[in-house]
């Protein structure tokens, strides 16, 4: 493979980093006094929930977020938090990718007809599914290191 500046495996590394840094801002600009205390995150997501036109959806989201929305608030958050710092500094990079990538996927779903959010959440379905076929954790990552994942 021809690159520029740096070698492909490098440029792979920049992708998974890049990823990370997203996760983290998507962290990083919550604003967790209202997702912790007052549940605006998670009463948001019911609200777009119970307008879905998809059943599945709705009782999907009925089952398995309404019951406990303290902790799912706490299980996103952190998710997102966990999912940056992984791909960040490389790891359980296959497994943050995974989790990274259905979490996306969980998003897109859910809000479907959010034009906004549909582009962010396909791309970094993408860059995750790239990542993960590349095997983007073979160059500057915490699971090379230490000899995980070869």
């Amino acid at each position: 493979m021809d690159s520029i500046w740096l070698g492909g495996a490098e440029w792979l590394a920049v992708l998974r980093i890049g990823l990370g840094l997203w996760w983290l801002e998507s962290w990083r600009h919550k604003d967790k006094k209202g997702w912790f205390e007052r549940g605006t995150g998670i009463a948001w997501a019911a609200d777009v929930a119970a307008k879905h036109k998809w059943n599945a959806v709705r009782s999907g989201f009925d089952v398995v977020v309404k019951p406990r929305p303290k902790t799912m608030a706490y299980v996103v958050v952190y998710a997102e938090l966990a999912l940056g710092l992984g791909l960040v500094i490389g790891f359980l990079t296959p497994v943050a990718l995974v989790a990274g990538l259905l979490l996306n996927l969980l998003y897109l779903v859910l809000m479907i007809h959010d034009w906004a959010e549909q582009g962010q959440n396909a791309m970094m379905a993408l860059i995750s599914l790239v990542a993960l076929g590349a095997m983007s954790w073979q160059t500057w990552s915490l699971d090379d290191a230490i000899g995980l994942f070869r």
